[in-house]
């Protein structure tokens, strides 16, 4: 009989905290807003990152600094491999690797690279829109955001944004392949709104390197 009195106290307790509870976590919806509001209204930004990436028998760890500017421009300067670039702004994107003889362009409607959805930072991110079969994950400061990129199903399985809660300010990307592979982004020395020229977004081949249409590398 105690028993039964002792598990329908603690049972009567759980109902009179859960509100509490839930109250104190915010939902997938609050927190995609968040992310959405801090981001929507920057004009640029610039971060750190670190690239990890493990799949088809290898790993590679590379670093750099990455630039964005509204509306959707983007450029990678890599530290580990020194030299390797990726740009896109509205009309092509270019891929270098120090070394190569030739630079690809390839136009930017036709992009397909898992560099790209970052571009959706600045001035239009909608998490609950560019992303279907949403789940998160969330603890007292963080949480993660999982989903799949319209309009790249058939390559992307998943992809997860890590972000801290109380901000809104992301501070990982994690990006599940079709092919098995995982490639991880962790992003540090944020700085918003930060004065960016348009020559920025812009590919100069150095002497000697041509320029080729192609498709970028997978």
């Amino acid at each position: 009989m105690k028993e039964k009195v002792r598990s329908l106290w603690l049972f009567c307790a759980f109902l009179a905290i859960s509100p509490l509870l839930c109250a104190q976590s915010p939902d997938l919806h609050e927190i995609a807003g968040r992310v959405d509001a801090h981001y929507n209204h920057l004009t640029s930004l610039k971060l750190d990152y670190t690239e990890r990436y493990s799949g088809m028998g290898q790993t590679r760890v590379e670093t750099g600094t990455l630039l964005l500017k509204k509306p959707g421009r983007m450029r990678w300067n890599y530290a580990s491999p020194a030299g390797k670039v990726f740009i896109l702004n509205s009309k092509y994107a270019w891929f270098y690797t120090p070394g190569d003889p030739q630079a690809q362009r390839v136009a930017a409607k036709q992009l397909d690279d898992l560099r790209s959805p970052l571009r959706f930072l600045l001035g239009r991110l909608k998490i609950e829109k560019e992303l279907t079969n949403l789940t998160i994950e969330s603890s007292q400061n963080s949480a993660k955001i999982k989903g799949v990129p319209k309009g790249m199903e058939q390559r992307i399985n998943a992809m997860t944004l890590a972000c801290n809660t109380p901000t809104g300010i992301l501070t990982g990307l994690k990006i599940e392949d079709a092919d098995g592979s995982i490639t991880e982004f962790s992003f540090t020395n944020l700085q918003e709104n930060v004065p960016l020229n348009d020559a920025d977004f812009e590919f100069v081949a150095p002497a000697g390197v041509t320029v080729i249409e192609g498709m970028p590398p997978s």
